[in-house]
């Protein structure tokens, strides 16, 4: 029987298995140094789902300050999921709502009002698990991904 899946903050002692989840999950893949530069950088945000000693998932952000807005004179920040993954057999389990829900937590901790993230219009499953954590489609990227399919880009509010 299966214990329960835990969160934890990604350690660089994950790596490996974060880089086999994305090749397993993912047709986009990060290079090494991409991972660790982001881990660095924003630590808080990448997060792994545990279960029985194994990294069974996880999703990495970062934060990006934007130009000032004509109502508001300061820098606004923005989360940015770059990218989530569980494994298959783990999935329907509620690891990805507890991932992106976490990352949503943390990404208060670096100020940020707001989150978005791209995603395949193909990929109903995550477009529904998106809209079920809040995030509304605010638009189209045609030809985002390297095989030519367009994205939508989903965005939310992050209260603190």
């Amino acid at each position: 029987m299966r214990s329960p899946f835990r969160l934890r903050q990604f350690q660089p002692s994950d790596l490996d298995r974060v880089i086999y989840i994305n090749r397993t999950c993912l047709p986009e893949n990060y290079p090494s140094f991409f991972f660790m530069d982001i881990f660095k950088k924003y630590p808080e945000t990448f997060i792994v789902a545990e279960e029985d000693g194994d990294v069974v998932g996880y999703v990495m952000c970062r934060i990006e300050t934007g130009m000032p807005s004509l109502r508001s004179l300061s820098f606004s920040k923005r989360g940015h999921i770059i990218s989530i993954a569980v494994l298959p057999e783990y999935r329907n389990r509620g690891i990805g709502y507890a991932l992106v829900s976490r990352a949503l937590r943390a990404m208060t901790l670096y100020r940020a009002s707001e989150c978005y993230l791209e995603v395949r219009v193909s990929n109903t499953p995550a477009i529904n698990l998106y809209k079920k954590l809040g995030f509304e489609i605010k638009g189209t990227i045609r030809r985002y991904y390297a095989d030519g399919e367009d994205a939508y880009i989903m965005v939310r509010k992050i209260n603190p």
